[in-house]
């Protein structure tokens, strides 16, 4: 009896979710809403509210999430100093890609069966000391 070679399953890739930072105007603010902007990798999963700041990211159990973010102005400086989410559903953890000081933050969902689970981004804009939250949550919803 010949057996056939066991085909090797590609890795998934990880939903990469990116916020866009209007930092001139959260700055002058002193809120991020209306300068925000979220985005990610998994529309034809069905994510929905792309370019708000109430995203709805399509995750289930074992799903690896991405976390970066951009300015929307090409001098200004911003970076996610936390992400506030139920530990119990993901951890996210700030990572550095090699051989660059380019933060991102990755976590794997530890169950997305509970409804949306709503989680805050709190960053760091231009020289400001204190980090500004999201005032509005975006979620991962099963």
């Amino acid at each position: 009896m010949t057996t056939k070679p066991r085909r090797e399953t590609a890795a998934k890739r990880p939903i990469s979710i990116t916020a866009v930072v209007d930092c001139v105007g959260a700055l002058a603010a002193g809120d991020l809403r209306g300068h925000l902007y979220m985005y990610d990798t998994n529309k034809a999963g069905g994510s929905t509210g792309f370019g708000s700041e109430e995203l709805q990211t399509k995750a289930v159990r074992g799903d690896q999430i991405l976390w970066n973010c951009l300015a929307l102005e090409c001098e200004a400086y911003v970076a996610i100093e936390d992400i506030v989410i139920d530990r119990e559903v993901c951890e996210p953890e700030r990572k550095v890609y090699p051989g660059t000081d380019v933060a991102y933050w990755i976590g794997t969902v530890k169950k997305a069966d509970a409804g949306p689970i709503t989680y805050q981004l709190k960053f760091k804009l231009g020289t400001r000391d204190q980090p500004i939250s999201t005032t509005l949550s975006s979620s991962l919803v099963g």
